[in-house]
Formats: C-alpha cells, structure tokens, sequence
C-alpha cells in the first residue's frame, strides 16, 4: 500500500528527471544524435572531443571562479545581515525596514536582475556615474564587454542575487542559538569577538556547510543570468559549462557533443552532492 501511494510522483520523477538523463547518457554516446536518422555508436569520442576543445575548459576554469567566489562572499555578506537583523542594538523598526531592503534581491527572477545590472553598469548607467564623480575612474567602463571586467561583474550581480538565501538560513540559526552560552561565555571573560568565534560559528557550522554545498551546485549551474547579461561573452570570458553546453546544441547543432558536455556537468554536480548527503546523515 506505501509504494502504491508514492507510485505517482515516481512515475512523474521518472518521467521528468531519469528518462531525459538516460537519453542524454545514450546521446553522449552517439554520433550525429537527433541530426542524423542512423546516428552510430561513438563510444567516448564525444567526451574525448570536449576535452580537447580549449574553450570547454577555459569555461571550466570561470564556472569555478564565478561559483566559489559567489559561495564565499553569499556567505560573508549573509552572515553580516543576519548579525545586523539578530542584534538588539538596532531599533526593532529599522530592522522591519532592513529585513525588507536585504530580501528585495531574491523577489526578482534572473531576467530582472539580468536587466537591473545591464542598466546599472551600462557605461552610462549609475555605477559608472557615481564612480565617476567619485574620482574613482576618470573613464567609462564597459563593465560587460571588456574581457576583463566582464566576469567579475557577473559575479557580483550573482554575488547580489544570492545573498538573501544566506541572510534567511543564517538568521534562523542564529534565534535558535541559547542566550545561555553567551552568558555563562561572559562570566567566564570571553569577549564578543571571542563568543562570535567560539560559540556562533560552531552552532551555525551544519547550517554553513548544507548552504554551502546547496549553493555551490545551483551556482554552478546558472544559465539565465549569464545569458541575458553577456551570453557567453566578449570571446568567451564569461563562458561557462551551461552556456558552453547551450550552444554546442541550439547554436552548433553539436546534440552529441552538448549531451557529453552535460553528463559532465551533471557528474560534478553528483560529486558535490555526495559529500552534502554525507554531511547531512552525519548530521
């Protein structure tokens, strides 16, 4: 009777999930797949093919910057909101008010916040403006298309659409921590950096890693932003595997070649959620 009420979401889970990922398997061993009516068997040629293509790990190398560099500063800028709204020496009013302000950025969906930051670093947009008057550069910056600011500026406009996952989780962590341990911390001395290091961290520390781990693979997997806001480019300085995998199917009709470059991609990711399972049956 048990596995007969589950029987529809399996049925709907195989459907959706497991038969497309056995037919990109079978695709990713094929030549020609979907392009040619007799497609033959490949082996691991198509594997063999985009490792050989500079282009794939070039976007290998900036998935790994754009996913690390958002994990770490998600985290940083997340744990610093969270403090901000958890303390009670800010007026309970203005942390309503800042609750509202820091959750805005996960509102929006990623062709919104593509949009926001086009406008915002457009060379006349306001980042350069305010720059500008500033002092800080004397020039208009072509934030998206110099091939050396591009991907760190779609890191930071990831950077800003990720946070509030963070700020959230952490926020939570933090009103469930014992007012006890900072008190029996202070009659024994310790001060506040002494009481954030020893007792915050560590009882935030299960909470840090499953985000962590959640957000290394969502990250690394991100395609509408980097689409809708540089598509790759200029000359691949923003390519990374999703949009690499895009168009070796919707652009080159290389199905073969696409489906190899996904199972590779679906492989890390199964990597990384290895060690968020084992993390969480520990826990």
């Amino acid at each position: 009777m048990p596995y007969f009420y589950v029987s529809p979401a399996t049925l709907l889970l195989v459907l959706l999930m497991l038969f497309p990922m056995v037919m990109v398997l079978k695709y990713s061993l094929m030549d020609g797949a979907i392009m040619k009516k007799d497609a033959a068997f490949a082996g691991l040629q198509n594997y063999m093919t985009i490792f050989e293509n500079p282009v794939f790990w070039q976007s290998v190398v900036q998935t790994l910057y754009f996913t690390i560099m958002s994990v770490i500063f998600h985290f940083i800028i997340g744990l610093a909101f969270a403090l901000l709204l958890n303390t009670n020496r800010v007026d309970p009013l203005i942390r309503s008010i800042l609750r509202v302000l820091f959750i805005l950025p996960w509102l929006f969906t990623a062709v919104i916040i593509a949009i926001i930051w086009r406008l915002l670093l457009d060379p006349n947009g306001v980042v350069n403006s305010v720059l500008m008057a500033l002092h800080i550069i004397n020039f208009k910056v072509e934030w998206f298309s110099s091939t050396r600011t591009a991907i760190h500026a779609l890191t930071f406009a990831n950077i800003w659409a990720g946070y509030p996952l963070y700020m959230v989780s952490l926020l939570a962590g933090l009103q469930g921590i014992s007012k006890e341990l900072y008190e029996a911390a202070g009659i024994d001395g310790a001060n506040e950096l002494q009481k954030f290091w020893y007792i915050t961290i560590p009882q935030l520390m299960p909470i840090i890693i499953s985000i962590a781990l959640l957000d290394f693979i969502w990250t690394m997997q991100v395609f509408p932003l980097v689409w809708m806001t540089t598509g790759g480019g200029p000359i691949y300085s923003t390519e990374v595997l999703s949009t690499f995998t895009y168009k070796l199917a919707f652009s080159q009709y290389e199905f073969s070649l696409a489906s190899a470059s996904a199972m590779i991609i679906l492989i890390i990711s199964m990597s990384v959620t290895y060690f968020y399972i084992k993390h969480q049956q520990r826990r």
